[in-house]
């Protein structure tokens, strides 16, 4: 067993207010995608401890490690792809990998993106590398779509290296990150009547991914006009958070859900339609799905009393789940 120095990192998980989709490309190297996104305090923990001549990698929120004799056994296969995919791009020698979630899976939280960017930090530095947050999003970006081979956007990996609120401009390989100075007022405000409801793992894939931009490449009218809107709502989306207009975060959530199931016919699920119709009926102003969709987490804008909403949400049986803001993004631990 490994007896060698450890190095832990923790990053967190987004909830994207506007925008998503539109840092996938090839709509993001064509043209320029915008997300408003914000990282919330549930986490994404990586930790390695050196020694031993091979590996052992292992998954506590899905249940699986794995024995690796050497490098060369680091392939892609379908099991802990993100782990090897780490080890191949920053090689540390023998070591115990470890990773975990606070966020329940296929949340559509970018717990994934949260875990690159743990990886990427606990990996450089038991490399005795101090890369700054920029470069740690950008290396988790290609560890996760170029060395992975996992498709998605961009978003998560930057919400979870800087945290905070912030605006994301994407013209692929450039990003462009802007932080959102919002009311402290209003922050605590949103936390509170934010409603963050679990629906069960979200069962979008990469076909999916690629079967959207797909319809995009070859100009489907109905996939492009959504495309173009959702860029359009998250534009929207920071000059309400900024001017702390709760009716129009509200309106705009709402606004993004709709041009979000524009893009696919299974974008709901009977659970998530099932939840949304509860929730406008005790008076949520708007909401809308967290990540891709097609179930995962949906989170919802309550008026001032947030209680009619979480008794709905109960009603429903789903399960909410905190939002805390957090306002850093990855750190060692």
């Amino acid at each position: 067993m490994p007896s060698g120095p450890e190095f832990r990192s923790s990053a967190p998980v987004r909830l994207d207010f506007a925008g998503g989709w539109t840092d996938v490309p090839p709509f993001s190297v064509r043209e320029s995608g915008v997300v408003v996104t914000a990282a919330i305090q549930l986490v994404a923990h990586a930790e390695v401890q050196l020694g031993g001549s091979g590996f052992r990698l292992i998954s506590e929120d899905l249940h699986d490690q794995l024995e690796i004799a050497d490098s060369r056994s680091l392939v892609r296969d379908g099991r802990l792809d993100l782990l090897k995919a780490g080890l191949r791009m920053l090689p540390v020698g023998g070591c115990t990998l470890t990773t975990r979630s606070d966020a329940p899976p296929g949340s559509g939280l970018g717990s994934s993106g949260a875990l690159d960017v743990a990886l990427v930090a606990a990996l450089s530095a038991a490399r005795g590398e101090s890369p700054d947050p920029i470069e740690i999003a950008e290396t988790a970006c290609r560890l996760e779509a170029v060395e992975a081979g996992i498709p998605g956007g961009r978003q998560d990996q930057f919400a979870s290296a800087l945290g905070g609120f912030l605006r994301l401009g994407f013209r692929d390989p450039e990003t462009e990150v802007e932080r959102l100075k919002l009311d402290s007022g209003f922050m605590a405000d949103l936390s509170r009547r934010i409603i963050l409801c679990y629906t069960g793992a979200s069962r979008f894939s990469g076909t999916t991914i690629e079967r959207v931009m797909r319809a995009y490449e070859r100009g489907d009218g109905k996939v492009v006009a959504a495309l173009h809107g959702l860029r359009q709502v998250a534009e929207g989306m920071g000059r309400a958070l900024v001017a702390a207009d709760s009716a129009a975060v509200g309106r705009l959530l709402s606004e993004n859900w709709r041009h979000q199931q524009g893009l696919d016919d299974r974008m709901s699920t009977p659970e998530m339609a099932q939840l949304e119709h509860r929730m406008n009926e005790a008076g949520a102003l708007g909401g809308k799905a967290a990540g891709a969709g097609a179930g995962g987490c949906m989170f919802f804008l309550a008026p001032d009393d947030p209680s009619p909403l979480l008794e709905a949400a109960k009603e429903g049986g789903v399960r909410p789940l905190p939002v805390r803001w957090a306002m850093r993004g990855v750190y060692l631990c």
